[in-house]
């Protein structure tokens, strides 16, 4: 049997998310969030999420796992799907943003 010559963790400097997602998912939240004219301290304290926390998901610094954006959905009266599918949206317009170099 080989020896696998596994590293210390992630190398230096990387993530554990990929921004870019990330960055779609905080775009969907707090367009959702604006959408219902609420603070991050109103909906974050529904989802038991603390406004700093909150704050990182909306910037895109932080991807919630699954169980979280559950939480996240029932805190803003959404469905997850809803919450998904307009990361889904946001992630497309990134994407294509990302293609053409940011032109608009």
């Amino acid at each position: 049997m080989q020896e696998r010559n596994s590293g210390a963790g992630r190398p230096k400097g990387s993530k554990t998310y990929d921004p870019l997602p990330a960055k779609a998912f905080g775009a969907a939240v707090l367009a959702i969030r604006l959408g219902k004219s609420e603070t991050q301290e109103e909906v974050g304290g529904r989802a038991g999420i603390e406004r700093a926390h909150w704050s990182k998901i909306e910037r895109g610094k932080h991807m919630p796992n699954l169980a979280m954006i559950i939480r996240i959905a029932a805190a803003m009266e959404c469905s997850a799907a809803e919450l998904v599918a307009e990361t889904e949206k946001r992630l497309a317009l990134l994407r294509s943003d990302d293609a053409d170099g940011g032109r608009p």
